[in-house]
Formats: structure tokens, sequence, C-alpha cells
């Protein structure tokens, strides 16, 4: 093993040519295996190789697709990126039944963004700072224009900006935070220019002023940053339906059903241990949109997970009740989301994922990935009360184990035929297999 220095200066061929001298004892192997996930075509590959830093090969991740969601009146063929058996077809099949009962109803509750300039003023009097922050408010709008121009033509750009006193948390912490409407962009780099702006502007002003004693105009800017906490950029989606109509294929009466789906609602709005699993499964298919569309997964994955927390305990996303006859599910969740810029111009797949949804704009997606957490949420809860969450993700899985085992085609459409009425286990699919081939069990023992 050994270190090296200008690595990110060497051509791809180099990098691997290195990393397979020095690390994978010069397997020529690893060299073709590597090469064999490039892209056939020169010009697409380059594309993907200027994405991030020092880019050997590509990892694919599987492109799947869910039909059938009506959301507001309107038919989605939805894609989905995402390598966890299960997703795809559990989203599927929450599409499918709630297209029968009215579909999936959505609404954007608000689209703010926030950024703050975080800063240290040793001041002795709050009081001065907001009378100077209010004196020079007008300064920060008109001189940024030369980069909220274009955003303000397209009906965005700041909103608000504030002065927050955030010293009972630390001595002399204070925040610039701006609000912001970046329409169908997500809007990170926009914001983050802005709020260095800001910072400028702030630091000269109060350097001019005579609202601040000479003594008091030192102040350091630690940062300035977007945050992806969004709690005022938030969709809501739903689905109703008469507790006589949820009978079908659940193995119980509509009443019992819709009882016991509450149930685990409220579980999970109450045990963070569930919760935690039970907002996973939400997240899988909303990040699955997200991804799918070029957009920024752990951002909302953090931001969703902040305002679970919200109230001071890890909570559900998502909430059910029964109301006038009718379970009502629903959720409301975070989502910075864009349809223009980053990698939707850029990227060939999330380019045909965009087309796919009819180009949607920014809400429109926002609506999109909710409305697919809360068909899945649906589908898992819908399983774990009813018939258990594992005979359908097992089966699902089956077919990864038997790829493990190195199944043979012929012997995967055995083997899966086997398990049509059987529960699927890890152990139950290497011992139908080891069956199959007439092998001991111990001799694939070694497979996890």
């Amino acid at each position: 093993m050994s270190s090296i220095k200008g690595f990110s200066k060497l051509s791809k061929e180099a990098k691997i040519e290195w990393i397979v001298s020095n690390y994978l004892n010069n397997d020529a192997e690893a060299i073709d295996f590597l090469k064999s996930y490039w892209h056939p075509d020169a010009a697409t590959q380059k594309l993907h190789d200027e994405f991030i830093e020092n880019t050997i090969s590509n990892f694919y991740i599987p492109f799947g697709i869910a039909p059938n969601f009506l959301i507001d009146g309107k038919m989605y063929c939805v894609p989905m990126a995402i390598e966890e058996s299960s997703v795809v077809a559990a989203a599927s099949k929450s599409a499918n039944f709630w297209l029968e009962r009215g579909g999936f109803k959505t609404q954007i509750i608000d689209v703010q963004k926030i950024g703050h300039v975080h800063f240290i003023w040793e001041g002795q009097d709050a009081k001065d700072l907001h009378a100077f922050f209010e004196a020079i408010k007008p300064r920060f709008y008109a001189e940024t224009e030369h980069i909220t121009k274009n955003m303000q033509l397209r009906g965005g750009g700041i909103l608000d900006i504030r002065l927050n006193d955030k010293t009972a948390l630390e001595p002399g912490y204070y925040q610039i935070e701006a609000t912001f409407d970046t329409c169908d962009s997500m809007g990170a780099n926009f914001i983050n220019s802005v709020l260095e702006e800001l910072a400028k502007i702030f630091r000269a002003a109060l350097a001019d002023t005579t609202l601040i004693k000479d003594s008091e105009k030192s102040v350091q800017i630690v940062m300035c940053i977007l945050s992806n906490y969004t709690p005022h950029c938030l969709v809501r989606a739903e689905v109703s339906a008469p507790i006589e109509a949820l009978s079908e294929g659940n193995e119980m009466s509509g009443q019992e059903f819709a009882d016991k789906f509450c149930r685990a609602v409220r579980i999970a709005e109450i045990e963070p241990y569930r919760a935690t699993t039970h907002n996973k499964g939400i997240m899988n298919g909303v990040d699955s949109v997200v991804l799918a569309t070029g957009n920024d997964f752990r951002a909302v994955e953090a931001s969703a997970h902040t305002y679970a927390s919200k109230s001071g305990q890890y909570r559900s996303l998502t909430h059910a009740e029964i109301k006038d006859g009718q379970l009502v599910f629903s959720i409301e969740l975070p989502l910075a989301l864009g349809t223009v810029g980053g990698l939707t111009a850029l990227h060939p797949m999330v380019k045909f994922a965009l087309k796919l949804l009819g180009n949607p704009n920014a809400t429109e997606l926002m609506k999109i990935a909710a409305v697919v957490g809360l068909a899945q949420n649906f589908s898992a809860i819908r399983s774990l009360v009813t018939s258990g969450i594992q005979k359908g993700h097992m089966k699902m899985h089956l077919l990864n184990i038997l790829n493990q085992l190195e199944a043979t085609e012929a012997e995967k459409q055995q083997i899966v035929e086997h398990f049509k009425d059987k529960v699927v286990s890890y152990s139950a699919a290497v011992n139908a297999f080891c069956q199959l081939r007439g092998i001991e069990v111990a001799s694939v023992s070694g497979i996890k």
C-alpha cells in the first residue's frame, strides 16, 4: 500500500493502473472489469466522468418503473432508481390499490428555502445591532440584484431577510437569515452566492455606520450556507376510502384492517424505534424518485428526519385516522427539489425520467415524490398488519439469493415455482437449491 500526490491530475487510465498496481496486486482482470462498466459512447462516458472527481468507472443502480399512479386526477408512470428489492413492486401495488379508490390528492403548503450568514458580534447592546440591521436592510435587496435579477424574472428571489439573536446558545452568535423562492431550481448555488454577498454588504456597512460604536464594529463571519432543513418547503399527500372498500385482498374485514392500520401508524408516532424503520420505508419511495430525477437525496433525507423530530421526539412522517366512516392516510413532508439546473440538464437518464413524468415543474415533482413515499408506506403497513412483511419482501429477494448461488435460469424458474405457496427464507432457498443440484448445503455455506 502506498500514498500518492497529484492523483487527480492523472488520466482515468493512469488512475486505474495505479490503483491496480498498488492495491490489487496487478490484477489485470480488475482493469477489464472497471472498463466493462464504461458507457460504450465515449462522449456519454466523458459526461459521467465529469460529474465528480477522480472517476474511474460507473456504478449501476437499477432504474425501475411504477405505473398507474393517479395523482390529482392525472396519471403518472413513475421512475424509481433504487437497489432494494420489493420497493418498486410495493409502490406499484399501492398505486393499483388506490387507482380504484380515487387516487392520491396533494397540496403544496409552501416553497420557501432558508440560508444563513452565521457570525459572531461581541458588542454589548443587541438593540444597537438590530437598529443597525433594520437601517441597512434595503441595501441587502438592492446590492444583491445582480445575482437575484434572473430569479426575480422567473417569479422568485429573496422573500425576507432578518436578524436572529442566538447568544443564548453561544456567546456573540447571531444569524442573518434569508428566505428564498428558487422556483423550479433546487437553488443551492444561488442561495449560497446570495448569502456570501449579504456577508460582504453587512461587513462593509458595519465598518461605515455611526449606529455602532467604533470599539464594537469587529465582526467574525463564520460561514455562509443554505440549510437543507426546509420546514417551509412543504407538500402534503393524502388518500382516503370508505372502510368497506378496504377489505379486498386484506384477509380481514375493512373495519378490522382500518383499526390495525391506524394502530400501526400510531405506534410509529409514539415509538422512535418503530418510527425510524417506518420512515426509512417512506424514504425508500421518496429517495428513489429523487435520485431518478437528479436531485439530492441526502439533503432530502436529512430534512425529512429533522422534520420528523420537530416535536422534540422522532416520530412518523405519516398519519392515519378513521373519519366519517373513511380511512384517511396522509403525509406532510419537506421536499426541496428542482427540475432545472444541476444534473437535470446533463444526465441522460435524468432527462429521460423527467420526460417520462411529463417534464414537471418543481412543485409537481414534490407532489410525485411525496405520493410515492405515502404509497410505499401504505404497502409496508398493509403487509405488516396482514400477511407480515417477509412474505412479499423475501419473494422479491429470492432472485438475489439465487444470483448469489449462481443458479442457472432453469434452476431459478424451478425454485421460484417451488416457493409460490411457501415462505421464503435464506436457508430455505439454499436448501431448495442444494436439493435441486443434489449437493450438500455445506458446500455453499460460505455464501452470505
